[in-house]
């Protein structure tokens, strides 16, 4: 990406301005940016761990997925693609206020971000075959989600009761007025009280 410190002669005058103030109605597509989202929540850059926690929380407050899937740092002036192996997000850590059809859960981020789970936060049971766990996702923002490490999902699981969901009951756990079935065969929320 550009550094906003870069001067560069402006045509009209000649005079250094700023790379920022150039550029106002062209967005810049740097392409790929050699930055990896492992499954485990770490950033890499240019295959190496960024160890800061402050730049990684910024660079997540940037994080765009487009319609096919790929992922981009946007900022007003440029892009650049982000590979991204499972998740961008990991859900580290579940609150709860009230219980049963009146509790609130609560998502915290590994970038620390707080999430309700509710009707715009969703939670996703994805099945990963025989031999593995279900791999459950929340979403975060528009086309970005976490996925729950093991911990949150068995703290989840310790609070699920069954519901009948269509013809069949489920195990799953209310949430700000929202049935989540804990088995990959729902989308979403599955009733409203």
């Amino acid at each position: 990406m550009t550094d906003p410190n870069d001067t560069q002669a402006s045509p009209k005058t000649g005079a250094k301005a700023s790379t920022l103030t150039d550029l106002p109605d062209r967005l810049l597509d740097g392409g790929e940016l050699d930055m990896r989202i492992a499954a485990d929540g770490t950033w890499f850059y240019q295959g190496s761990p960024i160890r800061r926690q402050p730049l990684v929380k910024l660079f997540s407050t940037v994080l765009r997925r487009e319609d096919d899937g790929s992922y981009w740092l946007v900022t007003p002036v440029e892009r650049g693609r982000v590979v991204v192996e499972d998740a961008p997000f990991l859900a580290v850590e579940l609150a709860q206020e009230g219980s049963g059809r009146d509790r609130r859960l609560r998502l915290r981020t590994n970038v620390d971000d707080w999430v309700d789970l509710d009707g715009e936060h969703p939670l996703r049971v994805e099945e990963r075959g025989d031999s593995e766990e279900p791999r459950p996702y929340i979403l975060v923002r528009p086309g970005l989600e976490a996925r729950l490490v093991r911990s949150v999902y068995y703290h989840l699981a310790d609070l699920a009761e069954s519901e009948s969901v269509g013809k069949e009951e489920r195990l799953g756990v209310w949430s700000n007025g929202h049935f989540f079935p804990l088995t990959a065969s729902s989308p979403g929320p599955a009733a409203r009280s």
